[in-house]
Formats: C-alpha cells, sequence, structure tokens
C-alpha cells in the first residue's frame, strides 16, 4: 500500500467523526458535507509521508475549512441552515485549569451546545466557536487550537471561555424560547391545515424562506421557495399529515409514514416571525434524531 493509499484509508475511516465536527462548527449538514470535501481535496494533495498523527492532522484540516467557511458567512453577514445539531453523545467533563468552568459547568454546556451555539452564532467569533467546539466537545487540547487559529494556547482557552459564559447563558433562556417557538409551529401546522392563508402569512417574515434538502426534492419538494407569499401558498391546505414535535428537544414538525419519519420540518424564528423552514428527509440524518411526538394537550417538558 502507498503512503497516499495509507492516508486514503486514514481518512475514510476517520469520515464519519469529522463530518460531526464539521456539522458541529458550521450547524449545516450541507455545509458540513462541502467542508468535509474540501477537505478530501487538500488530503489529495497533502504528503501523506509527513503525517504522523493522522486523526490530529484530518481534525486540523477540516477545522481550517470550516474556520475559512465561518469567516466568509461572518463577513458576508449569513446565518447557517438546516438543522439545529444534535447534542455530543461523549461531552468533555475535564476541569479548566483558568478556573472558567469546573465539570458541572461542562456537563451543562454538553448538554445544551448544539442548540445554544445556534442561538448565539451571531455573538461569536469564527475563533471563538472553533475554540469551544474543538475543546469542550471534541476534547482537542488547546496547544493544538492554538495553532490552528495562530494563537497561543492560553489565548485559544481564554476564546473558549468567552465562548462558554455566552452559550450557558443562551441555554439558560433556551426553555422560555422553546416555548415560544413550539407555540408559532403549532400555530403554523393549524393555518396550514386550515388552509388560512392570511394566518400564514401573519406568522411568516417577508423575506422567508423554504430549503430542502436532496431526499426531500427527490419526494417532489421544491430546492427553494423565497418569500412570504410563495412559502405560505406551499403549506396553505397541506402538512394534514404533518405533527408538532420536539426534535432533539427543540420544536419542530415532523412528517411519519407507517410511524416511521420521513421529513422533518425545522423552523427558524426571529422576531416572532418563521423566516426559515427547512425540509430535512436524509435517512441517515433522521435516524440519528431523538423525535418525541407532542399531541396540543402535551405540557413543555
Amino acid at each position: 500500500m502507498s503512503e497516499h493509499d495509507w492516508l486514503t484509508q486514514r481518512f475514510a475511516e476517520h469520515r464519519n467523526r469529522l463530518t460531526g465536527l464539521a456539522y458541529k462548527m458550521l450547524g449545516s449538514r450541507g455545509d458540513a458535507e462541502d467542508a468535509v470535501q474540501e477537505a478530501w481535496l487538500r488530503v489529495n494533495r497533502a504528503d501523506a509521508d509527513k503525517v504522523e498523527n493522522p486523526a490530529g492532522w484530518l481534525t486540523t484540516v477540516v477545522a481550517r475549512v470550516c474556520l475559512n467557511m465561518l469567516e466568509t458567512r461572518r463577513a458576508r453577514r449569513e446565518e447557517p441552515a438546516g438543522a439545529v445539531p444534535p447534542d455530543p453523545a461523549v461531552p468533555h467533563a475535564g476541569p479548566d485549569p483558568a478556573g472558567q468552568a469546573g465539570p458541572e459547568d461542562e456537563a451543562l454546556l454538553a448538554d445544551s451546545v448544539g442548540v445554544a451555539l445556534m442561538v448565539v452564532l451571531d455573538t461569536l467569533t469564527p475563533g471563538e466557536r472553533l475554540a469551544l467546539v474543538l475543546h469542550d466537545v471534541f476534547d482537542v487540547p488547546f496547544g493544538e487550537i492554538g495553532a490552528i487559529i495562530d494563537r497561543s494556547p492560553a489565548a485559544a482557552r481564554q476564546l473558549a471561555s468567552r465562548a462558554r459564559r455566552r452559550v450557558q447563558g443562551a441555554a439558560a433562556a433556551s426553555g422560555s424560547a422553546n416555548s415560544r417557538k413550539r407555540e408559532i409551529v403549532s400555530a403554523f401546522l393549524a393555518a396550514s391545515r386550515g388552509g388560512d392563508f392570511s394566518a400564514l402569512l401573519a406568522l411568516l417574515d417577508p423575506g422567508a424562506v423554504l430549503v430542502a434538502d436532496p431526499e426531500a426534492v427527490r419526494m417532489g419538494a421544491p430546492g427553494e421557495v423565497r418569500g412570504a407569499d410563495a412559502v405560505a401558498a406551499m403549506f396553505s391546505g397541506r402538512a394534514e399529515a404533518a405533527r408538532p414535535a420536539l426534535v432533539d428537544g427543540v420544536p419542530a414538525a415532523v412528517w411519519a409514514y407507517r410511524g416511521r419519519p420521513k421529513v422533518v420540518f425545522n423552523f427558524t424564528i426571529t422576531d416572532g416571525r418563521i423566516t426559515r423552514i427547512a425540509m430535512d428527509a436524509e435517512p441517515d440524518l433522521l435516524r440519528d434524531l431523538d423525535i418525541v411526538f407532542l399531541s396540543a394537550n402535551d405540557k413543555e417538558r
């Protein structure tokens, strides 16, 4: 086996983990896949005989790609699309040598990092987000993080600590935000089923957008619809089978067939109005989601 083949094999072995890292960093499955694909191109150009630690090296490559994408997004004032990433399965729970957070704080972060990072995306710099995700979710040492962002280990630690405080503050407010979001999602589904076009328009931001992943498009959904009128027309008198649900703890809607989830509708809400609806139907993604169906009588958990 050539050295390049060896590195290609290591990439394949780590691909799922790298995709998970990119998903946490970017908040979008599509962007995560783009980042991993870009990383693959860099792997193809790499000098394999200089790679001593393939897992660490591949993490660095993907992290740098994500950092570039976050900086580009920030410069263009873009927001991430897609589902809120699921919570990490194995959180880092070690103490922060700087005294910024102990094990209990790390556990709080692990429980809330997926939702909270999306909530505070606009307040985190790319460096803060990278330091937080790599250290507190993927247990990457601050020395390695500093090398990725061209900072000292102490500076990387400070970035993570600052981001952590913002995330924890957002997590504390997430309960009331989720309650309001559930009300809006339920109202949207009711208006959709009832064909109440005016009510749908009242719930949608004028610039609302509907996006669908490739699997949802294959099932007949449009790839993208822009504007409140067009989105309302897509849903008016439809979505009879969609049900309110908690998806990884976040209010959403799910269409299921014979008890098996087929499409998840994720809602982005800003200032009380729906700005984005993302339709996710990729089976591998749905399989990993924690979906709890709700009824009108269910209480917020």
